[in-house]
């Protein structure tokens, strides 16, 4: 994304998750469920049932980040099948957080 920040890779969980959550629930998430490493240098991206609202969660090598993005109307788009987390593109993440249709993915599990 910038030279700042190395991201690896980015994954959007397909369910709905309770963004009450904060940084170790959404990693326990990504740990438990997922069945990967919170601490990689990957952007997890989390949203709730109404999809108005994204929790990105990652980890810099330091310490962790936790965004939050509030879609001020509407509510973010996208279609992906059955799974419980997709990799997307930078491109389709740059898609995702300005509101636009975002489909597809390369399927991470099935």
């Amino acid at each position: 994304m910038n030279g700042a920040i190395t991201i690896d890779h980015i994954y959007m969980a397909s369910r709905p998750v309770d963004l009450r959550k904060g940084i170790d629930g959404l990693a326990s998430i990504v740990q438990s469920l997922f069945g990967m490493d919170p601490y990689s240098r990957s952007l997890f991206i989390f949203t709730n049932s109404s999809r108005s609202r994204l929790k990105i969660l990652y980890y810099d090598g330091t310490g962790y980040w936790l965004l939050l993005k509030r879609m001020d109307e509407g509510r973010f788009k996208w279609r992906i099948e059955s799974s419980d987390t997709v990799s997307i593109s930078q491109q389709q993440f740059a898609r995702l957080i300005h509101g636009l249709a975002v489909s597809g993915g390369s399927y991470r599990f099935s």
